[in-house]
């Protein structure tokens, strides 16, 4: 039996792409969160740990996105493969007490997280688009927030119910095996085309997609601070893991809940009008915990920061593709690289900083600043981009 004998639905496709990226992003590069707080409990690990632990899986992520540049992966592989590491490296997360082993882990989850993201984007796009059906691209996004709030949950789940965090890994990483074993089959189902020899071509980078990505930088560096550290921070508020584990989970929802709301809010609107307008609500979550640390605070940054960063993500890919010049899959590569560095800089920020008492705030402050000036720098140049674009034939929006 062939991989097309059997099609898929772009119902079941957006599903499949739903569930592993729920998998690959919930488990693989987020469920550090909200164990954070657990493994502090009961393996006394310190802020600066969480923060090279954390920096260890945005290194793979950046790792495997440059990967995906270099060997262009079949889409479906790169998927099922993906799964399967996240499930294994996950697990070895709860067999173990060694730090390296532990940063060795949360390295290789990265990888394979940007393996299942850009084999999912490639899977699944393409069918929806032949299928009419490009807007139900925010159902296989919605995944990540709908990871992302399961493992919050979960994490909340085992702090009331006093889980060791090594249970909780194993039990995330047993959880997201199944997955990969339930969608290995379902993913061969349907092969998109594939692209033609000059789609493939390598051509320079203009210097219009260069200044995006270090926009999109600026966004990275900017959204992980509180994407990582939110629910320590909770914790040292208060230590009812009712109401610090709640932050997570809350996170998760407005991230699921965005890719929707963008779909119409959105209508009519420039990718780069999307992500500037996203972006200052964004820096406004980011800053709330800066200043004062509350439950209000917390929630309402979970809320901005959560309800944000897939619109933005969304926006800036789209916004590589409308800019034009270089091959689809070397700006998306660009732009998902320069993301991750910015994410490797936002822990690694706050693991430099965290003798200081006021270490967190200023890494926030920091953080603020530069998407800030990632705001200025875009609206400056838009106009002149926007001409461009016009000059060259090509549409304003993705």
């Amino acid at each position: 039996m062939t991989e097309q004998s059997k099609p898929l639905a772009p119902a079941a496709v957006a599903m499949i792409g739903l569930f592993a990226l729920a998998s690959a992003m919930g488990i693989g590069r987020f469920s550090l969160t909200p164990i954070l707080p657990l493994m502090q409990r009961d393996a006394g690990l310190t802020m600066a740990q969480g923060g090279w632990l954390a920096c260890a899986n945005y290194l793979g992520y950046l790792a495997g996105a440059l990967i995906c540049i270099a060997l262009t992966p079949r889409p479906a592989a790169a998927t099922r493969w993906g799964l399967a590491a996240v499930g294994l490296f996950t697990l070895s997360m709860g067999v173990t007490e060694s730090e390296i082993i532990w940063l060795a882990s949360r390295f290789l989850a990265g990888v394979a997280s940007a393996l299942v993201l850009v084999g999912v984007s490639a899977w699944a796009m393409p069918i929806l688009i032949r299928h009419g059906r490009e807007e139900w691209s925010g159902r296989v996004f919605a995944g990540v927030g709908t990871g992302i709030a399961f493992a919050g949950l979960f994490g909340l789940a085992a702090g009331i119910d006093a889980w060791t965090s090594r249970a909780t890994w194993i039990a995330l990483g047993l959880l997201s095996a199944a997955l990969a074993v339930g969608l290995w089959r379902p993913l061969a189902s349907t092969t998109p085309a594939a692209s033609s020899p000059a789609q493939q071509a390598r051509r320079v980078l203009p210097g219009r997609t260069i200044i995006a990505a270090a926009c999109y930088m600026a966004f990275g560096y900017g959204y992980i601070i509180p994407a990582t550290f939110l629910p320590t921070l909770a914790r040292g508020y208060v230590d009812d893991p009712a109401t610090f584990g709640l932050i997570w989970p809350v996170f998760g929802a407005a991230g699921a809940l965005s890719t929707f709301a963008a779909a119409r809010l959105g209508r009519g609107l420039a990718p780069w009008q999307l992500w500037t307008r996203a972006q200052w609500v964004l820096a406004v979550g980011v800053l709330l915990p800066a200043l004062r640390v509350n439950v209000a605070t917390l929630l309402l940054s979970a809320i901005c920061v959560g309800g944000t960063f897939m619109i933005i993500t969304m926006a800036g890919i789209k916004e590589a593709l409308r800019l034009g010049g270089a091959p689809a899959s070397l700006a998306v590569g660009v732009m998902t690289s320069a993301f991750a560095i910015g994410q490797i800089l936002g822990p690694l920020t706050v693991s430099l900083l965290a003798a200081s008492r006021d270490g967190f705030a200023v890494a926030s402050l920091m953080a603020v600043v530069a998407m800030v000036a990632g705001n200025c720098v875009l609206l400056a140049c838009s106009a002149r981009w926007e001409r461009l674009a016009r000059l060259e034939g090509r549409p304003n929006e993705a």
